[in-house]
């Protein structure tokens, strides 16, 4: 029978490198095997982990959760061809924002590795021991903080410092100013409950990881574009071979991402295949609680924020395009490109 727990130790433990991962000078999380594949990290003990875990959830009757990036494949602003169409004109700050919002999104990440979550064995009456989300403060998510947002005090970078690489190699460093995100990229609706039945912190908790597998899809899609933008011959045409590492750099960034999309998969498949003590004394179901948490976080992701997003991205760039000497061309290319 394979192993269904572990030490912290164990689950943030890398394979033997054989070179380091490095761009621009910058030490990278990470590494290369022997063979020159890139191996992500903290993954030699993680991977297995979740493959056994995953099989017990199975043998038991669950299943991963079943959802997946294509889930937000509806309205985006702009698409890939449109960004094409600002870069073929000068107009690469969309891009460059693109890149740099991603990072810095990436970078908030690593609030996983620097906060205690709460245990939720309080709540659940299955002994979830032998289950990843009894090993969410034993190494997971301090794994999954770390791949965001690297450990800086040892100098090396993860998934925020490879897209200012990433942007950094296909731009120059300082091509445009610096761009912030926005404050909140989660449902704007802290505070309101919709599981009254488990207490705040266990629904915060939820909320977290689903919000976070939103996140971690709308990543997934960005991965493409981004990917297909720097591979395009006619951009970036004085640097084109640092456009390509940095299309090979996001590709590194996506072999980790799998990582983090399966485990969340496989946490929010445990929660629905267990039960959970309601502070009144009583019991419910995990699949209620999951499946009506995530109905309401779908909406909002699927409909009513990709529109919101969409209606404020066309106007800054539809003002961007006015001020190019070809606004009237330009803006006709950009329209047919949606």
């Amino acid at each position: 029978m394979e192993r269904l727990t572990y030490s912290r130790d164990e689950l943030l433990a890398d394979h033997d490198y054989a070179a380091e991962h490095r761009v621009l000078g910058q030490r990278l999380h990470g590494g290369f095997l022997a063979d020159g594949r890139y191996q992500p990290p903290r993954a030699l003990v993680r991977e297995p982990a979740l493959d056994a875990w995953e099989a017990q959830l199975r043998a038991r009757g669950g299943e991963p959760f079943g959802a997946s990036a294509q889930l937000l494949e509806g309205l985006r602003m702009p698409t890939a061809e449109q960004q094409l169409v600002l870069l073929r004109n000068g107009l690469g700050e969309s891009f460059w924002n693109s890149l740099t919002i991603t990072g810095k999104i990436e970078a908030r990440g690593r609030l996983l590795a620097e906060i205690q979550f709460p245990d939720l064995q309080t709540v659940i009456v299955e002994d979830i021991s032998e289950m990843a989300i009894g090993h969410l403060n034993e190494g997971l998510l301090l794994a999954h903080g770390i791949d965001e947002g690297g450990e800086p005090d040892k100098g090396i970078g993860g998934h925020d410092a490879m897209w200012f690489a990433a942007r950094d190699l296909a731009f120059g460093e300082g091509a445009y100013p610096d761009v912030d995100p926005p404050e909140n990229i989660g449902r704007p609706d802290a505070g309101t409950r919709y599981v009254p039945e488990l207490p705040p912190e266990i629904e915060s908790m939820v909320s977290f990881i689903a919000n976070l597998l939103i996140i971690e899809f709308r990543a997934e899609l960005g991965f493409a574009d981004s990917q297909q933008i720097l591979r395009t011959p006619d951009v970036f045409v004085d640097r084109r071979a640092e456009a390509e590492l940095a299309a090979e750099i996001v590709e590194r960034i996506r072999i980790d991402e799998a990582i983090h999309v399966r485990s969340l998969n496989i946490y929010l498949g445990e929660m629905r295949s267990v039960t959970f003590r309601t502070i009144d004394g009583g019991t419910v179901g995990g699949a209620e609680i999951i499946d009506r948490f995530w109905s309401g976080l779908v909406r909002w992701a699927t409909v009513d924020q990709p529109a919101l997003v969409a209606d404020d991205t066309r106007r800054m760039l539809h003002d961007r395009i006015a001020r190019h000497s070809e606004a009237d061309r330009v803006l006709a290319e950009f329209t047919a490109a949606a």
